[in-house]
């Protein structure tokens, strides 16, 4: 049994509901100036398609904005790479001369290792560095290395090397280093 012959087969809608029920459609009015403002097709407005179109490389405007923005980007990439080799070379510049200066202050060391007031320095630094080291392990092992103490020791190491500095500039006018 189908829905159709069950709806038939119910009981008639009473005269309020058929007055209850939607309104009919509106219909379309067909008037003179409905027609009057469609194109002519005879008119300008309408372009057609040139003979050589199957032959052109580039067929649409949207097309021809695609290439352009292809061709940007090719270039913005043509110009990354060119910084980006330029960045290397002058990165190649930077280490040879870092490399040629490690090697000049390695000569110097070598010159200069007989002078009293770098073999001090060197000994000196060694001692600092080893004291200060021990005690700074044996504050940690027993929890009392905190940031105070830390930046006392900061301090205590300034001091230091200012004193050395002067000391040494002293020193070095008697003992001339070797360039």
């Amino acid at each position: 049994m189908s829905y159709a012959s069950v709806a038939a087969s119910g009981p008639k809608q009473s005269p309020e509901e058929v007055l209850a029920r939607a309104p009919a459609p509106l219909e379309v009015e067909h008037t003179e100036d409905s027609v009057s403002s469609l194109v002519d097709v005879d008119s300008p407005h309408i372009s057609s398609v040139p003979s050589d179109y199957e032959e052109q490389s580039v067929k649409t405007d949207t097309q021809e904005e695609r290439i352009e923005r292809e061709e940007e980007i090719k270039q913005t990439a043509k110009d990354i790479k060119q910084k980006a080799a330029a960045r290397k070379e002058a990165t190649k510049e930077k280490a040879e001369a870092a490399k040629e200066k490690a090697e000049s202050a390695k000569e110097k060391v070598k010159k200069n290792s007989d002078n009293p007031v770098v073999v001090s320095n060197a000994v000196g630094l060694a001692v600092i560095g080893t004291l200060l080291s021990i005690g700074a392990y044996r504050k940690h092992s027993r929890g009392e290395l905190t940031g105070k103490v830390v930046a006392a020791w900061a301090g205590v190491l300034g001091l230091f090397g200012v004193g050395d500095y002067f000391v040494s500039q002293y020193f070095f006018k008697r003992y001339p280093p070797k360039n």
